[in-house]
């Protein structure tokens, strides 16, 4: 059972990716994961490709408000980049392989930076609403529990087996976000801390905050 869910899913990426491939000309290096109202970060772009969810073959749809649903390809400040406005979560039914499932295309179309972005709930006394946090380290409750985009089959093609996670985000591109709020003079609402993954609908309880600071965590979404 396994291994025939493993070659439909390969299947699923090849499908996607060839479908994309053939409708656009760009060939993107940076991704970009738009989170609650922040779709319009794909405004800006030019030479702009748009396609609805719904219409790429496999790929899941948005049900949330504030995640429009459209995969945008385009050029920002020289650099052909492809924008998710809307993403998906555990809550709306979806496996969390199905969750993670653009992430995998992007690899297969050439991607080679990922930028993540949502709005999230702050933990940290010293946050103020509105400060923007850069992730530094995470804490993937659901994970602990079983609930992982990387259990089943190991496609190679994505990864290895086992990977490590002490460096999942880049100290390079952290240090670049740093440096250009010290330019703009953001760096009193730019901050680095840890994200901590919950699967929802519900937000967290005043003892379930308390816990996750306990725990070190920053900010908490779902």
């Amino acid at each position: 059972v396994h291994t025939k869910s493993f070659h439909i899913h390969i299947t699923y990426y090849n499908q996607t990716t060839e479908w994309l491939l053939s409708r656009t000309r760009h060939r993107p290096k940076i991704a970009v994961v738009c989170g609650s109202g922040l779709g319009l970060l794909a405004d800006g772009v030019t030479n702009k490709e748009i396609f609805p969810y719904a219409d790429i073959p496999n790929f899941p749809v948005s049900t949330v408000p504030g995640h429009e649903g459209c995969l945008v390809f385009g050029i920002l400040k020289g650099k052909s980049c492809v924008f998710m406005q809307g993403r998906f979560h555990l809550y709306e039914g979806y496996s969390l392989c199905k969750v993670t499932f653009p992430v995998r295309i992007f690899k297969l179309l050439g991607v080679e930076t990922l930028i993540v972005t949502n709005a999230s709930g702050g933990l940290c006394p010293d946050f103020k609403v509105g400060d923007i946090m850069l992730i530094k380290d995470h804490i993937n409750l659901p994970g602990f529990a079983g609930q992982h985009p990387l259990c089943g089959p190991n496609d190679e093609r994505f990864g290895i087996r086992f990977p490590c996670m002490s460096d999942a985000y880049s100290k390079d591109l952290r240090k670049l976000a740093l440096d250009i709020s010290h330019e703009l003079d953001y760096t009193n609402f730019v901050r680095e801390g840890v994200y901590c993954m919950v699967s929802g609908p519900n937000f967290e309880t005043i003892a379930e905050a308390r816990m996750l600071q306990v725990l070190g965590c920053d900010s908490v979404d779902i």
